[in-house]
């Protein structure tokens, strides 16, 4: 049975010698190995875009491309804010996060309070998953801004001074399952709801004795491990910069017929295939799964977007379908 590798890191406003110590303790009393560790500091990460990879779906809108790179959809636009999305890109008054900041001379807090202002006015509509606009007025002006509330979340990592505290860990899936290691050593998003013992609920319980400024919450809540082996891949690649053959993980899928490209694509979670009809995001369809589970699934996932098994796939369905249908009509006929 393959091991699990996963890409862990304490968060810059729980990065506390104090708190480095009680995450070394508590990987090894869970049985967790500790392969490699560093520090990553803010100016790197802020440099190398690193979270704005890692928070790819959001970023993307927010910092990595231009409005008119975006996949807006115009009749949603038009029908929100009254315009066409075409007359406000040709007149400039669409703008990324980072854009709108510079544009209206705003720091990351700002643009975050206005933002939030602006959304509870009911200015601010939803394209899709971590894709939102919001509309602003600028002396009379209406003025676009996507993703206006990352730039905030952003700043967190980026902000000189500050850093994270990384480890490259890895365990046997026989004596702790991917979802125990998140569930169990990790905790959930909510550090106030995690169960004693772990990283996030240990952050939440003593946070002034390991020299935090504030109480964790769901945001600030300590720790941040990967969801899966392939996420932990992903992430590898991002923060690290280590190639996808040299991640036993990704070494073994190009052995099973992944190809560097479709690597490359499925590590920012795009919207795949996952039946026959049905796209959604590539991360969902494997979370929480053990190595040797999570490699039949990329297999199983990566024939999917191949049009030729869809098709097939819909036409056993039909017959199915079709048999089932006819059957129920036979039944009935011979009552």
């Amino acid at each position: 049975m393959a091991q699990n590798q996963a890409f862990v890191f304490i968060k810059p406003h729980a990065n506390t010698p104090k708190f480095q110590a009680v995450v070394k303790q508590t990987l090894a009393d869970f049985g967790v190995n500790i392969n490699e560790s560093g520090s990553i500091t803010g100016e790197q990460i802020d440099k190398h875009k690193y979270i704005d990879q890692h928070y790819y779906a959001i970023a993307s809108k927010a910092t990595l491309m231009q409005p008119h790179e975006l996949n807006v959809p115009v009749d949603k636009f038009q029908k929100k804010f009254g315009e066409t999305w075409k007359d406000v890109l040709a007149a400039g008054r669409a703008f990324n996060a980072s854009g709108y900041a510079t544009h209206r001379k705003w720091d990351a807090a700002t643009l975050d309070k206005e933002n939030f202002a602006q959304k509870k006015k009911g200015l601010t509509e939803k394209f899709g998953g971590g894709f939102y606009c919001t509309q602003f007025d600028n002396k009379g002006k209406k003025e676009y801004c996507f993703n206006g509330f990352f730039m905030s979340m952003r700043s967190k990592f980026t902000a000189p001074g500050t850093s994270i505290n990384y480890f490259v860990v890895t365990f046997d899936p026989d004596k702790l399952s991917w979802e125990d290691f998140r569930g169990k050593v990790l905790g959930p998003t909510d550090p106030a709801t995690a169960p004693a013992g772990s990283l996030r609920r240990l952050v939440f319980d003593n946070w002034q004795a390991y020299g935090l400024k504030a109480e964790p919450n769901t945001g600030d809540n300590g720790m941040h491990a990967s969801a899966s082996p392939f996420e932990g891949l992903a992430e590898l690649n991002n923060w690290l910069k280590k190639s996808w053959s040299s991640v036993s993980f990704g070494k073994t899928l190009l052995g099973a017929g992944f190809s560097e490209s479709t690597l490359n694509e499925w590590s920012v979670d795009p919207q795949i295939w996952v039946s026959c009809d049905k796209k959604g995001s590539m991360f969902d369809q494997v979370e929480d799964m053990d190595a040797d589970e999570c490699l039949k699934k990329c297999g199983a996932l990566l024939k999917l977007q191949k049009d030729e098994v869809r098709d097939q796939a819909k036409t056993f369905l039909g017959v199915v379908k079709a048999v089932s249908i006819a059957t129920f009509f036979g039944l009935i006929y011979s009552l």
